[in-house]
């Protein structure tokens, strides 16, 4: 039988934290954590966006516990002033999704002078968890979940090692964005890897979303955005899935008790289906790639994992 929604387990009791969860893949996935049960803390750029995303979750979870923290990951004292927060309200995080997200079609750099793109999708994400890491360490059978993309983390090879920022490279708005997920998912299974014989009941999972009909289409350029609305994205729905399915794998690799540390969830097809086990490209799996990768991570964000040996 497919896995559904209908097969998330009771999470009362339980905290979770949605990055960039304001609309799209992000708020359907909190949403579904709330019915539940959960507590689900919104961790978004935008007051006002994540203020009127809770108030559409509590039209189906009428008492949902939906705390909002601001969280810019594309900004490293952001992270830092977001983590804080969340270590003054709570003694522990049972569940961590990594979903917010960017694609720059043009070369641009954050505050931290990193390049839009791999600062956000990668370093961000990277700096939050290490920094949360003793939170979700205390919960029992915590989990963090990392958003990737399917091409990038199933086939080809994007991530540049030796220029990451694309200062030498002439920059590509799908290459850029690419390695960027091929970075999440190197950094989720590398953290599996170390996260082993620490003694503790934390995993680390992977997943993609397949191609959703979600607002992240924007990012692709207006000639995607045009043929993503109504009439004309009759056509896309010959690849891709509603939102609905696209947070499903997701909301597996995040409930299911049967996932274990290092599995890698995404549709049954190349860009849509139930949520099924997949198999991550040779790259992704490299782990003298990740090693190298995790080293650069903690040297560029100045986060250092603290794994309590």
């Amino acid at each position: 039988m497919p896995w559904t929604a209908a097969d998330i387990p009771d999470l009362n009791g339980r905290t979770a934290i949605v990055t960039g969860c304001s609309g799209g893949l992000g708020l359907e996935t909190a949403r579904r954590l709330a019915e539940h049960g959960a507590r689900v803390v919104m961790a978004c750029r935008n007051a006002e966006r994540a203020a009127a995303a809770a108030e559409s979750i509590r039209e189906t979870a009428p008492g949902a516990e939906l705390p909002f923290v601001e969280l810019d990951v594309a900004s490293l004292a952001s992270v830092r002033k977001a983590a804080g927060r969340i270590r003054d309200d709570f003694e522990r995080i049972d569940l961590l999704i990594n979903n917010a997200g960017t694609l720059s079609r043009e070369r641009r750099v954050t505050l931290d002078g990193f390049e839009t793109t791999f600062g956000t999708n990668h370093l961000g994400p990277f700096a939050f968890t290490g920094l949360l890491l003793d939170l979700l360490r205390a919960a029992p059978h915590g989990r963090i979940v990392t958003v990737t993309s399917g091409v990038p983390a199933q086939q080809g090879t994007w991530l540049g090692l030796d220029d990451l920022t694309y200062e030498r490279r002439k920059y590509k708005g799908y290459p850029a964005y690419a390695q960027s997920k091929q970075a999440n998912a190197l950094f989720a299974l590398e953290l599996q890897r170390r996260l082993n014989g620490t003694g503790g009941e934390l995993i680390s999972v992977l997943v993609h979303p397949g191609a959703a009909e979600s607002d992240f289409a924007q990012n692709f350029g207006p000639v995607v955005t045009f043929l993503s609305r109504p009439p004309l994205n009759r056509v896309f729905r010959i690849v891709m899935q509603s939102v609905e399915m696209g947070a499903l794998p997701t909301l597996r690799a995040a409930t299911d008790p049967g996932v274990r540390g290092g599995d890698f969830y995404g549709p049954t097809g190349t860009t849509k289906g139930h949520p099924v086990p997949n198999e991550a490209s040779a790259q992704t799996r490299d782990p003298r790639l990740a090693a190298a990768l995790w080293d650069e991570s903690e040297r560029l964000t100045g986060v250092t994992y603290n794994f309590g040996e």
